[in-house]
């Protein structure tokens, strides 16, 4: 299997892992899955997953006031509160253009901790980590990139919102789908796009081209990649996930590396080999 590609990648240490999220597996992986690494942007998708259990326990709203004037904690979720990548500062108006902001996930998590009490690295490790088994994953830093994983415990994350146990799948569902459509701004690394397709924390692979996914994942392919060299994919379509981290930070050496080895992953699981 192409997970095994993982051991001639540049980088000093790799970890991975293939799912079939139709069947509820794991159906290959790579390297020391128990092992430890930082998330970097990664996180986004486990805090967000948290700030949908507060909504659900009602300690919030999605239509709540947060951020920039104007915002909610929807428009925070999908980038589209208008507040920059990494301060306070406005740079356009809330559902004006996709402006990918870490910062805005530290907002977040504020919200949440003011609302519940709790302070968030705690609230997230009660909500989310505990429940699911997730034993070796923390926010040890900020909201937007500060988590530490392993492979074994996003396959576990994985597992969830493939079939969702902690949250209504209804609420999955809408997490996974475009909020805010027709925005135009930045992947990271990636450069512009017409329509820069978010969901609630879920990048929405959509049209884009030139992409960090695989040519052959479908359009409704979903999830995050980070500057750690992380990422982890669900393909709505084609029912299977990866979850793929690395110690080498995110650069040219990744592009179009990880495309073409997503491309060789989903073909060789399709055709059985």
């Amino acid at each position: 299997m192409s997970l095994g590609e993982l051991s001639e990648w540049p980088v000093e240490n790799a970890a991975g892992a293939l799912l079939r999220t139709d069947l509820g597996r794991t159906v290959g992986s790579y390297g020391d899955v128990d092992r430890q690494y930082e998330l970097a942007s990664v996180t986004k998708l486990l805090v967000a997953y948290g700030v949908l259990v507060a909504v659900e326990e009602e300690a919030i709203a999605l239509r709540q006031p947060a951020g920039p004037e104007g915002s909610t904690v929807e428009h925070l979720l999908a980038h589209a509160s208008g507040v920059a990548f990494d301060s306070p500062a406005v740079q356009a108006p809330p559902a004006n253009q996709r402006i990918y902001s870490s910062y805005g996930y530290e907002l977040l998590a504020q919200l949440v901790e003011h609302e519940t009490g709790i302070p968030f690295p705690d609230y997230l490790r009660e909500a989310v980590f505990a429940p699911l088994g997730m034993r070796n994953t923390e926010l040890a830093g900020p909201a937007g990139h500060g988590a530490r994983s392993t492979v074994a415990d996003l396959t576990r994350f994985a597992a969830e919102v493939a079939a969702p146990v902690l949250l209504d799948p209804g609420t999955v569902d809408g997490a996974l789908s475009v909020h805010f459509p027709g925005l135009r701004g930045f992947v990271p690394g990636y450069g512009k796009f017409a329509n820069n397709t978010w969901g609630l924390g879920f990048e929405v692979k959509g049209d884009k081209r030139a992409h960090w996914t695989g040519t052959r994942n479908s359009p409704r392919t979903v999830g995050h990649f980070g500057q750690a060299g992380t990422y982890l994919w669900f393909d709505l379509d084609l029912q299977l996930a990866a979850v793929i981290l690395t110690d080498r930070p995110f650069g040219a050496w990744a592009k179009p590396l990880w495309s073409e080895f997503n491309d060789r992953l989903i073909s060789q699981e399709l055709q059985g080999v």
